[in-house]
């Protein structure tokens, strides 16, 4: 016999069938060939293996002792491949127990994360997730050795490590937020006076998110002073009810604050563009079952999400 390397393991499948049927005609039509094709693969299947086969008797095609010798290794062989390529078992999320780690921010944390969780435990009750901060670790490396399962929520940006895919997921218009006490800003800011005013912001953590605020600001010739950079939205909005700053952020975080502390909503810039937060998983992982099973209720969720919101 030739190498593997030469061997068409096409031919294994003819074999089966032939040792199956005992009947060219019987193993065609099983492999839904002609007969003629199936022929041509006996005759190659002969060759190969520098052996009839099969012969013809009285009693019909018969094996030889090469070919009833080589029917268990086939069998074996071919039950293994069909084995390692099926698809994948379903996820099934009532009988999982699967803990999965999402690195988020702070806005899908408090805003959205517990109404998601609440409708998943209604029928995936044995699953559970571990919440963490999205740092440049999690984006280079977390995905990839799956310390993360996906990054949620983060805003579009271009430059992520490769083998990381990006999609969008959710839009969410902002909202500026100033102190209740706070004379100086009316009910609207116009993009020269929100330049002027001094601003509170998160820090990027990730550190590879640029400013879609200053960058929308720069491309008007303005610039604006940041007086604080905080870790998380509550502290920003703290700072915000003791001083004239303002603080741009998602308008359902923004709503929260009002019912907290004395600050007011007030509309922001036309040219500031939206919050464009994306799904972020590694391309290794993308297709495994559970991973997509999350992807896809993250989706519905925010399918259902935005028009509650509307």
């Amino acid at each position: 016999m030739r190498s593997l390397r030469h061997f068409d393991l096409n031919l294994l499948l003819v074999f089966e069938a032939l040792m199956r049927e005992r009947h060219v005609t019987r193993a065609a039509e099983r492999l839904f060939l002609s007969q003629p094709a199936l022929s041509h693969a006996l005759k190659r299947l002969r060759e190969s293996l520098d052996d009839p086969l099969f012969i013809r008797t009285e009693n019909g095609m018969q094996p030889t002792p090469r070919a009833l010798a080589l029917q268990p290794v086939v069998q074996q062989a071919l039950a293994l491949l069909r084995e390692g390529l099926a698809p994948p078992p379903m996820f099934s999320p009532a009988n999982s127990t699967r803990r999965f780690t999402l690195a988020t921010t702070d806005y899908f944390e408090e805003v959205m994360y517990p109404p998601f969780l609440s409708q998943l435990l209604a029928y995936a009750p044995g699953i559970s997730f571990s919440i963490e901060l999205i740092t440049p670790d999690v984006l280079s490396e977390g995905l990839e050795q799956r310390h993360v399962d996906m990054v949620v929520g983060l805003d579009s940006q271009s430059a992520l490590p490769s083998g990381v895919v990006q999609t969008p997921w959710m839009n969410e218009g902002l909202v500026c937020l100033v102190a209740s006490h706070n004379e100086r800003v009316g009910d609207a800011l116009d993009l020269a006076q929100f330049a002027r005013e001094p601003h509170v912001e998160l820090a990027d953590i990730s550190g590879l998110l640029p400013s879609n605020i200053d960058s929308c600001l720069v491309q008007h010739g303005l610039t604006r002073r940041v007086i604080s950079k905080n870790l998380n939205y509550i502290a920003a909005a703290r700072v915000v009810a003791l001083t004239e700053a303002i603080m741009t952020l998602p308008r359902q975080m923004a709503e929260r604050f009002v019912t907290m502390l004395p600050v007011r909503l007030v509309e922001p810039p036309k040219e500031l563009p939206a919050l464009k937060m994306t799904l972020i998983q590694h391309g290794l992982y993308a297709n495994e079952p559970a991973n997509a099973w999350l992807y896809g209720v993250l989706t519905e969720f925010a399918k259902g999400f935005s028009q509650r919101k509307g």
